[in-house]
């Protein structure tokens, strides 16, 4: 039987019999995608939560990339200490009848509000809203959204979580993420977790992202990630963002769109139980 060699995060091999998930290194798409088949729900929202740097905006890029055909910078991103998106936004994929929706990252020091969050889920949060630590939305800011039908509301939440430093996060920010799915569990979303910067945890991956799926080290992750929020290892998925390529790449390209797939599947749900 073959075994291949996979590097842990301490630098040591390991190996592996066959890979710890099935996945086919084939170009897909989701051309034929559609939210709901229902005509009062044209478009399925997906909420993007994080911590700063974990590559909230990134991974939108990187979606708008693979269907423009091209690298793509819609999204501002960065490392500056503090969470680069200041607004709240709605990215509708060009031609495609499903929106990512970004909001600021949380730091240890500043959490998301939960009350803004319930706001942002109950599709009250008007698009390009800008964000103020010191004013927080409530239903007399301007734009508030008075009635928002289920079209203007989330259907499913990615928790964006850096694959790279899951072992140091701190309890801060621990307690954030789980205060933050206290809160969407009040709405009965469904979530999954993208377990980003893969290639940063397992050298075989850094050099060839097909090697993903047979990685101890991005199994482990995946793992340490399933059992932090209570989500079953198949709601956690890893994904490399487009960051230095200057062209698309297959294997970065069927990463992202299993893992979208998924949220727009449970978004689906969602959208059926509601109408």
């Amino acid at each position: 039987m073959l075994h291949l060699k996979v590097f842990t995060n301490n630098g040591q091999q390991s190996a592996v019999e066959k890979p710890w998930r099935d996945q086919k290194w084939n170009e897909e798409s989701l051309e034929t995608y559609k939210p709901n088949r229902r005509p009062n729900v044209g478009t399925a929202n997906i909420l993007l939560l994080g911590q700063i740097g974990a590559g909230k905006s990134s991974f939108f890029n990187t979606v708008n990339s693979i269907f423009r055909g091209k690298i793509t910078s819609q999204a501002c991103i960065g490392s500056f200490g503090h969470s680069v998106t200041l607004k709240y936004r709605q990215y509708r994929i060009i031609y495609r009848r499903f929106s990512l929706c970004d909001t600021r990252g949380f730091e240890e020091d500043a959490a998301v509000d939960a009350q803004e969050l319930l706001f942002i889920l109950d599709g009250n949060v008007p698009d390009r809203y800008q964000f103020n630590p010191m004013v927080p939305f409530t239903y007399h800011t301007p734009g508030y959204i008075k009635n928002p039908a289920l079209e203007n509301k989330i259907h499913c939440v990615a928790f964006v979580i850096d694959g790279s430093t899951v072992d140091e996060m701190s309890d801060k920010i621990l307690k954030q993420l789980k205060d933050l799915q206290i809160t969407v569990n009040q709405r009965g979303l469904p979530q999954i977790v993208l377990l980003t910067k893969v290639d940063k945890i397992c050298p075989d991956v850094n050099a060839d992202v097909t090697k993903t799926f047979t990685s101890s080290a991005v199994c482990s992750a995946v793992e340490k990630v399933a059992n932090i929020m209570g989500l079953p290892r198949a709601r956690v998925f890893p994904v490399k963002n487009y960051e230095n390529e200057t062209g698309l790449v297959v294997g970065i390209n069927i990463l992202v769109l299993e893992a979208m797939k998924r949220c727009l599947d449970l978004a689906d749900d969602f959208i059926e139980e509601q109408v």
